[in-house]
């Protein structure tokens, strides 16, 4: 385990630490953003262990040319229509910043945040806070936020707590975009997911309320396929997943696996969907890691968390936390040979 300064941010260090495990594995956790900043994993004997999710080698394109990588997206992730929800008869309007909506926690989000970082060694973990205050991009309450970062062999945990003062939405996602074959593009990435159902979208990617099922849908992906169309063109996807209810918790919800096989990525969480986005509106303007290009499909998202807009949404699970009653994610990804 290793601490460095990675760059600066406002007149403060960001700091980065890199985790490394016995199978070779190493991942980079920044503090801005609390980020998975890069993760390199083994391949085969011989060869250079290969990143497989996007990110930075310096810190300066973050603040202007990063779409969340591997950042933690909060308070609330996801989107709120224009803004606004009513809580405990109170109505409150936040910083809107997609359109007329709020995404990711607005443009003062956790995931543009530098983030406290302490080591764990005796747990090859490192543990990240951040304080946000009542009023903060218009939510109501103070806010005591952590995420640890784990890391055991292969396997990533991720454990996000966040506890308030009092009444307010929280919905914490981990943002990492994966690309298990370092090429420009993951349309022939095979995905599986545990979902049943998904939350149709308008045409401001807001959900209608509507529970439905995946039946007959391109959003089935109960059996592994990739992301192409009949004609060989990748489908965009930025939709909520619905995982199974009486899923068995020790079982992935997601697996993904590269064309050629040489890689496959196994996610587990506690949380109630998985956003999946597949990158087909990112056009980033710098260089990425070890020189890349990112454009259009060049990464893969799977966001656990609640609905997107779950705040106006009746019929969607709660997404309030209270004193009694905080905030809690457990997540885990697993990105290790195939075999």
């Amino acid at each position: 385990m290793q601490v460095t300064q990675f760059g600066d941010w406002q007149g403060q260090p960001v700091l980065q630490c890199t985790l490394k495990s016995a199978t070779g594995v190493e991942i980079d956790i920044i503090n801005w953003g609390a980020a998975v900043r890069d993760w390199r994993v083994p391949v085969r004997s011989g060869r250079p262990p290969r990143s497989v999710v996007l990110g930075f080698d310096r810190f300066e394109p973050y603040p202007e040319h990063s779409p969340y990588f591997g950042a933690i997206a909060g308070r609330v992730a996801n989107r709120i229509a224009r803004g606004r929800f009513t809580l405990l008869g109170r109505d409150y309007q936040l910083a809107c910043n997609n359109g007329r909506h709020h995404l990711h926690g607005g443009p003062g989000g956790f995931g543009r945040l530098l983030w406290s970082l302490a080591t764990d060694r005796a747990a090859n973990a490192v543990q990240l806070r951040c304080t946000s205050p009542d009023g903060d991009e218009g939510y109501p309450g103070a806010l005591e936020a952590s995420v640890s970062y784990r890391l055991q062999d292969y396997r990533l945990a991720v454990e996000m707590t966040a506890v308030p003062d009092r009444s307010t939405p929280v919905n914490l996602a981990q943002h990492s975009y994966f690309n298990l074959n370092g090429d420009a593009q993951v349309g022939r990435h095979r995905l599986r997911v545990n979902a049943d159902r998904y939350t149709p979208l308008d045409g401001e990617l807001i959900p209608t309320g509507e529970i439905a099922a995946v039946d007959g849908t391109v959003f089935d992906f109960r059996e592994a396929r990739d992301f192409l169309d009949p004609s060989g063109a990748i489908m965009a996807y930025d939709i909520n997943l619905v995982l199974d209810s009486q899923r068995d918790p020790q079982a992935p919800v997601a697996h993904v696996r590269t064309p050629g096989g040489e890689l496959e990525l196994r996610q587990w969480t506690d949380q109630p969907a998985v956003q999946l986005f597949n990158a087909g509106t990112v056009q980033v303007g710098v260089t990425g890691l070890g020189g890349r290009s990112y454009g259009a499909f060049c990464g893969l998202c799977l966001e656990a968390q609640h609905f997107a807009d779950s705040v106006n949404q009746p019929d969607f699970p709660s997404i309030i936390a209270a004193p009694d009653r905080p905030y809690r994610q457990r997540t885990a990804y697993e990105i290790a040979p195939c075999g």
